[in-house]
């Protein structure tokens, strides 16, 4: 990756409904050279998809939980592997510390977040869960400046 490539993902952070002919002519570059490169960028996998932010709570997903795991050492991938298929799921994290796995998901209800966790529980070689819930949301936006 050079410093076109970054100047491309930079623009299609700000805005990744931007065209390709937009992003070319703000950066001074071809159309098809924004073309290849986003594409070659998609098949190493640095772009994995185009996305809106969305605002979950304007769409009834008003409780945010951050859920930590402990796990059996030997199955912590199984297990990953399965709280990650849980749709609610947003995130899962294998951190260090006293637990295993993070877990970001999201929840129209409590009652929702109640059957989730009790879903985990049932997840074999899952040993004890440790559940905070958000209160605000200070600052969420994983699209990271680059320069």
């Amino acid at each position: 990756m050079d410093e076109v490539d970054l100047r491309i993902i930079e623009q299609l952070l700000k805005d990744g409904r931007k065209s390709y002919r937009e992003i070319a002519r703000e950066l001074g570059l071809s159309v098809a050279t924004v073309h290849n490169r986003v594409k070659r960028l998609q098949a190493e996998g640095v772009i994995k998809g185009f996305a809106p932010i969305m605002d979950y709570s304007r769409l009834g997903f008003d409780l945010t939980a951050l859920i930590l795991l402990q796990a059996e050492g030997a199955h912590l991938v199984e297990v990953e592997e399965e709280v990650a298929k849980l749709k609610e799921a947003c995130a899962v994290y294998d951190v260090t510390g006293e637990f295993d796995v993070a877990v970001v998901a999201r929840f129209k209800s409590r009652e929702a977040l109640n059957r989730f966790i009790k879903r985990i529980l049932k997840i074999p070689f899952v040993k004890r869960t440790s559940t905070s819930m958000v209160l605000n949301v200070v600052k969420e936006d994983f699209r990271l400046p680059l320069s």
